[in-house]
């Protein structure tokens, strides 16, 4: 099972587990706004990047609203990542993007 990380409770998750965040939203979408040291890696590139991502790291995958970034959660997890974890709400729930 995924863990489900309340939007407003990123960064405790982030500073307790000492993960990363997964941004998974298009270009476009980056622009209106990041997280802090987020890795950006749009939804359809993370099949041929994966590689570039260390199964040993804890992720906390976000996207606009929830949905694309609990899907790409399951992926990893699929993949053999354990540490992963969908921030619910995305940034929409940040008030980040509409």
């Amino acid at each position: 099972m995924i863990e489900n990380v309340p939007a407003q409770d990123w960064e405790t998750w982030i500073d307790s587990t000492g993960g990363t965040v997964l941004d998974i939203r298009e270009p476009f979408e980056w622009e209106l706004g990041v997280l802090p040291d987020a890795t950006l890696i749009s939804m359809g590139e993370i099949p041929a990047r994966i590689g570039e991502l260390d199964n040993d790291q804890a992720f906390l995958v976000v996207c606009r609203s929830g949905g694309r970034s609990q899907q790409v959660a399951a992926y990893l997890v699929m993949k053999g990542f354990d540490k992963v974890a969908n921030m619910t709400g995305g940034m929409h729930a940040l008030g980040l993007q509409d």
